[in-house]
């Protein structure tokens, strides 16, 4: 006991002056782990084809969004701070998985006056602008499924090489616009880079919430002038015995033959979460359009899914969930769920119908 007491007055001494340095330094995370049964559904080989694929089905442990990271700030006098992040995802059921940093990290300079300016790897303003939308967020049911998807790049980013400026709240406003460049390396005077410019307003004074987002991504590798676009509107009511949130996307691009629309659709979806004293019921509606206009349209490329849920409440940081949710897709499409590892192989054929239910515990610290 004696030894233990020692050891423990040692390390004491040695970490105290660290911890009294960083007196802004905050540790944080999340652990999110939920057993999975997840069912493909039958499909074909190819869009609207006729060559069958047999559906599989798994039970998967799933570690979600689990995370953890540290992040801090240094008054730099004048109202001006340095702020940094470090943010890491937790594979709880795959651990070669874990890279360091693979979140959100960064670091940049914050004046209460002025806004935030950051560099490093950063979810985009057009991502970030309806997330808090999501009652399903993080898990199999997220609505990235549909939403942000079947683009070249993808709409739901957190890319690396970003610059992004974040104003501070004026009258329940933020505005945030970062560019990113989508092709890091050397490359001589000749050679085309992509780029991509995200910007985003969110107004936010409950119980109402809105936004408004826009992303460009110029894919000069592609071809001379080619690019994808997309326009997002979000709205949310939240009060104390329920919330509910509206989210409608249409995107676009010049990447067919001719330079024709290929990819392009429309999406929208509808969640809701009605709570019972610490508890809530939760449902969520998604749907998306058909792909391309024109001589490029995709048939039967349309899908929609279908979540509900239940949080049982045990504690303000834990808490236990049961969650069901569908895909059904047009013969000539195969979105699959996202987010995690039980998402994994759901997009194994077109015009499938993919199925999970989800039992989980998720606690924050």
């Amino acid at each position: 006991m004696q030894k233990k007491l020692i050891a423990l007055a040692i390390a004491s001494a040695i970490s105290a002056p660290a911890f009294a340095d960083n007196a802004n330094f905050t540790f944080y995370g999340a652990v999110d782990v939920s057993y999975d049964m997840v069912s493909t559904g039958d499909g074909t080989t190819t869009a609207n084809g006729a060559t069958a694929v047999t559906g599989t089905s798994k039970r998967v442990v799933s570690s979600n969004v689990s995370k953890f990271g540290f992040k801090g700030a240094e008054d730099l006098g004048g109202g001006l701070a340095a702020v940094w992040q470090v943010e890491q995802q937790i594979n709880t059921d795959d651990a070669a998985k874990n890279t360091f940093a693979s979140r959100n990290t960064f670091a940049g300079l914050k004046s209460e006056t002025l806004g935030t300016v950051l560099m490093g790897i950063h979810d985009t303003p057009y991502k970030i602008s309806t997330r808090k939308l999501d009652v399903f967020g993080d898990n199999i049911a997220d609505n990235r499924a549909l939403l942000g998807n079947k683009s070249s790049a993808g709409f739901e980013l957190r890319p690396k090489d970003v610059l992004a400026y974040i104003s501070p709240a004026l009258g329940g406003v933020t505005v945030a616009v970062a560019t990113v460049n989508l092709t890091e390396g050397n490359t001589t005077s000749t050679q085309k880079t992509n780029t991509a410019l995200s910007l985003a307003a969110m107004y936010d004074v409950a119980p109402f919430y809105g936004s408004v987002a826009y992303e460009k991504h110029a894919l000069e590798t592609v071809a001379a002038g080619a690019n994808e676009t997309a326009t997002r509107l979000g709205f949310g009511f939240s009060e104390e015995m329920f919330s509910v949130g509206l989210v409608y996307e249409k995107t676009s691009d010049n990447l067919g033959a001719a330079q024709v629309n290929s990819l392009g659709h429309t999406a929208y979806y509808l969640g809701g979460k009605f709570n019972i004293g610490q508890d809530a019921v939760k449902f969520a509606y998604g749907k998306a359009g058909v792909l391309g206009t024109g001589a490029a349209q995709v048939a039967n490329s349309g899908a929609s899914q279908v979540s509900v849920g239940y949080d049982l409440s045990m504690s303000k940081r834990t808490k236990l969930y049961a969650l069901y949710t569908k895909i059904s897709n047009g013969k000539g499409i195969n979105y699959g769920f996202s987010q995690n590892s039980g998402a994994a192989s759901t997009t194994s054929g077109f015009g499938t119908s993919p199925s999970a239910i989800s039992l989980g515990m998720k606690h924050s610290f």
